[in-house]
């Protein structure tokens, strides 16, 4: 299954890149692709935290 994906710029510090080309080296990834990894995953985080949480607009009318 193709997926059309969008480019952009990505501005980071030096320090925090250099860090994560050596976390994707680790993991046998790019650093594009642990990049995609990280944000998939605290995507998917945020996520299941927003389904276990009540409505905070239900919240705020009580």
């Amino acid at each position: 299954m193709a997926t059309e994906k969008k480019a952009f710029v990505l501005r980071i510090s030096p320090e925090m890149l250099k860090e994560l080309e050596q976390w994707a080296q680790e993991e046998f990834r790019s650093t594009n692709g642990q990049i995609e990894y990280v944000l998939s995953d605290a995507l998917k985080k945020r996520r299941k935290s927003l389904r276990q949480t009540p409505n905070r607009n239900q919240e705020a009318e009580n």
